[in-house]
């Protein structure tokens, strides 16, 4: 598998920028502000790692991981009482997409970690 190349790592990334950067844009609840700025970034981040080392099968298990952070969020954080499509609804969303693409990028990985052992 080359570098670079990954639609789901793209997809991680770009769910990590929207969710940091939304806290510019929407109103500050609880804790949303630093716990979605931070989620987000670790998110670029791990999906800057994938791309740059596509067989790290761990890094994929990370951003799942960080998919459920977001997604649990607005319950630790004290932000999940708004029923307007808010910080909430963004982390929820983002998270959801996050741990969707992360499942799908596991198999790929594995066969191009193995591939990497084997050759």
């Amino acid at each position: 598998m080359k570098k670079w190349t990954r639609w789901e790592d793209w997809v991680a990334i770009a769910a990590g920028l929207v969710v940091a950067l939304s806290t510019m844009f929407m109103p500050a609840m609880g804790a949303s502000v630093a716990i979605m700025a931070t989620l987000g970034v670790l998110l670029i981040i791990s999906g800057l790692v994938n791309l740059a080392f596509p067989g790290m099968v761990a890094m994929e298990y990370v951003q799942g991981a960080l998919g459920l952070l977001l997604i649990i969020s607005p319950w630790v954080g004290g932000y999940a009482d708004a029923m307007t499509f808010g910080p909430a609804w963004m982390s929820w969303i983002c998270g959801a997409v996050v741990v969707i693409v992360a499942a799908l990028a596991i198999r790929p990985s594995m066969r191009a970690h193995h591939d990497a052992i084997t050759h």
